[in-house]
C-alpha cells in the first residue's frame, strides 16, 4: 500500500500552473511526525512535479500511516507511478 493518495484535477482553466496541495490527519501520529511527513512531501513534489505532474491542474497528497517509515526513494517511484496512471 503507498504511503500516500493522490487526487489530481484539472481546472479547465487558461493557466498551465500546477498548484499542490498536502494533508497530514491526526490519525497517522502527533505533531512532529506529521510536520516531518510533510516536509518528506514538500522535498517530493519539488522532484517529481515539474516532469511528471500535470500543467494546469490541482495535486492533493495525502499522507497515509505507512508514509514515513517507507524509503524516500520509494515514495518517489511510487508518485511517479500514480502521475502516470492519472496522465493515462
Amino acid at each position: 500500500m503507498p504511503g500516500f493518495v493522490l487526487i489530481v484535477r484539472a481546472r479547465d482553466d487558461a493557466d498551465p500552473l500546477m498548484r499542490v496541495g498536502i494533508t497530514v490527519s491526526k490519525k497517522v501520529g502527533n505533531a512532529v511526525i506529521r510536520n516531518r511527513m510533510k516536509r518528506r512531501f514538500r522535498a517530493l513534489v519539488r522532484e517529481v512535479l515539474p516532469e511528471a505532474g500535470l500543467p494546469g491542474a490541482d495535486h492533493v497528497l495525502i499522507g497515509r500511516n505507512s508514509g514515513i517509515e517507507r524509503p524516500f526513494d520509494d515514495l518517489k517511484a511510487e508518485l511517479v507511478k500514480a502521475l502516470a496512471k492519472v496522465k493515462r
